[in-house]
């Protein structure tokens, strides 16, 4: 168990004998003070105890320069500890190249400083196992490291390991120069007919053309699958079923789809961890952490192409049947530089996402800062989630963002697309109808975002008991709250560009308790929909209720009461 820093190498578009040893347990200086606070009954996360031998990738004929293929070597002296018991396999500094890494119980990747593991861009060596992806059950390309059904595992030192993820990702023509697009393009694969996306091949395309969420739904058999394997990218580090995980220290960067994904494991810790993809990767997301139990993060920095930090727990039917929820996680002191959410939950949660603190995070420019999503189909609830002390600035739309009709788009697609999400039809509510309540957030501040919050049930299932303290924010446009009820919002401060600051459409029993904005704001606040219920402004900088406060027509204006 060693802590360790690490840092890093820029890609271009296109290219992207054995000795025993007293293993060290090096002390995290702060542990004691990471679960100070949790507000839930958080077990201490216990981490893996590896055994005291070691052995070098080069006892093994692992040659540097990244021009030999080192896959023997690693599966060499994984295999050489197993036999003792476990330990820990040695990457010493050198470039290294290697197919896919299988991870086995008690076994240690400790990368020294300057190691750098470059995964072969040679898809043969990555053939179609069964595994899970987008919340479903289906086939997938074997993910360049990997483990199932394992204990005791770790990932440390200060190396870094490339997945070179640009030989499996589609691009977009908009997310780059003309330079770089001419670049790419000259590099070889194939343009799409509307000349807006380069795919790295023919079957990629033909995958795609039939994928829901990036799985081909309509393919059953592993030999049909077989027809479109250049789509089925694996994510960098896949690890199923596996109890006292350890990543601490390493670089992981270019992954062909998600960086990190734990699923259903127990004990997992990261911390002191960066994780880069180019801000243009599709499904370029840092870490899914997904049905896991007993979890913590901290101490890292995101730098990805989609969602930074998301927290699953399947999809739809199959996510349901799995019935393990992702419960008792702890996320702290972490950086975000580019995502499409900072922290998000969803959109696959349908075995429901329960006890989740975050705090002392802040988010540089992420396409939302908060994100909550989910859409009916989903089932699941999300429930006791605490967030404080949240830093952001220059986000592109929703600093706080709660969007049960999740489109599958990112936030600023939906924005160009003219979709606010609202759908005011009601329906019956089943196991398919997703749930969100008991949720806490306090002392966030953001300066610049186009909306600084946005809440949006379902008119079957409200957002429900939703309280936002100590929120300072600066935005195009304020506060928008659609078919919620139990929503308390205390010291709110939100200078806006447009009016109203804010827009409560369909909410009950809604309390805002000390509000501040800049002064002359007409109208402050607009009032709407027939399902209105009680509504409480205590506070508000409300000085002409005629001129500042707009009820529509079908509100009962009894059911809203404003309190100096």
């Amino acid at each position: 168990m060693i802590l360790r820093k690490s840092n890093f190498m820029l890609l271009t578009v296109a290219l992207f004998s054995a000795t025993a040893f007293s293993q060290p347990v090096v002390k995290n200086n702060h542990k004691d003070d990471l679960y100070k606070g949790i507000e839930f009954q958080m077990p201490r996360v216990q981490e893996p105890v590896i055994p005291a031998n070691s052995i070098s990738i080069t006892d093994f004929g692992a040659k540097s320069g990244g021009q030999v293929l080192c896959t023997a070597a690693f599966s060499n002296a994984i295999d050489a500890l197993t036999k003792k018991g476990g330990g820990r396999v040695i990457i010493p500094p050198g470039i290294w190249l290697t197919g896919p890494i299988t991870l086995k119980n008690n076994i240690e990747l400790f990368t020294e400083t300057g190691a750098l593991v470059v995964f072969s861009t040679d898809k043969s060596l990555y053939p179609l196992i069964e595994t899970n992806f987008e919340g479903y059950n289906t086939y997938r390309c074997i993910s360049p490291v990997n483990g199932r059904n394992l204990e005791n595992i770790a990932i440390t030192g200060k190396g870094v390991f490339d997945g070179s993820g640009e030989v499996w990702r589609a691009v977009k023509k908009e997310k780059l120069t003309e330079a770089q697009w001419n670049k790419l393009v000259n590099s070889g694969g194939l343009v799409s007919d509307n000349g807006k996306t380069w795919y790295p091949s023919e079957q990629f395309r033909n995958g795609e053309k039939i994928a829901e969420m990036n799985v081909p739904r309509s393919l059953k058999t592993k030999a049909e699958f077989e027809q479109v394997k250049d789509f089925l990218r694996p994510v960098m580090i896949s690890l199923i079923s596996c109890k006292k995980v350890l990543i601490d220290g390493p670089t992981f960067q270019n992954s062909p789809a998600w960086c990190l994904h734990p699923l259903m494991c127990a004990d997992f810790t990261l911390r002191n961890t960066t994780i880069r993809n180019p801000w243009y990767s599709q499904n370029g997301d840092g870490i899914d952490i997904e049905s896991c139990k007993n979890s913590i993060i901290h101490d890292c920095n995101f730098d990805v192409g989609d969602d930074a930090i998301c927290i699953k727990s399947g999809k739809d039917k199959e996510g349901r049947d799995r019935k393990m929820p992702n419960e008792n996680l702890i996320v702290k002191n972490c950086i975000v530089y580019h995502g499409h959410g900072g922290v998000t939950v969803g959109s696959e949660m349908s075995s429901g996402v329960r006890n989740l603190h975050v705090s002392n995070c802040t988010f540089l420019g992420t396409d939302v800062g908060l994100r909550f999503k989910s859409n009916r189909g989903r089932g699941g609830v999300v429930e006791n989630i605490y967030i404080s002390n949240i830093e952001m600035i220059n986000i592109p739309t929703q600093a706080i963002s709660f969007n049960l009709y999740y489109s599958g788009r990112s936030a600023s697609e939906d924005m160009e697309a003219g979709n606010d999400g609202q759908a005011p039809a009601l329906q019956s509510v089943n196991e398919e109808t997703p749930q969100f309540k008991n949720i806490f957030i306090r002392d966030v501040n953001c300066k610049g975002a186009y909306q600084g919050i946005f809440l949006q049930g379902l008119p079957e299932m409200n957002l429900e008991n939703i309280q936002l303290t100590n929120i300072q924010m600066e935005a195009d446009y304020g506060l928008i709250c659609s078919d919620a009820k139990g929503i308390k919002i205390k010291n709110l401060t939100l200078i806006t560009k447009k009016t109203p600051v804010i827009d409560l459409k369909n909410s009950k029993d809604v309390t805002i308790d000390g509000m501040t904005t800049q002064p002359g704001v007409f109208p402050l606040i607009n009032i709407s929909g027939s399902r209105t219920g009680k509504t409480l402004f205590k506070n508000a900088g409300i000085t002409n209720s005629d001129k500042q406060v707009v009820i529509e027509k079908e509100v009962d204006k009894n059911v809203v009461q404003m309190v100096k």
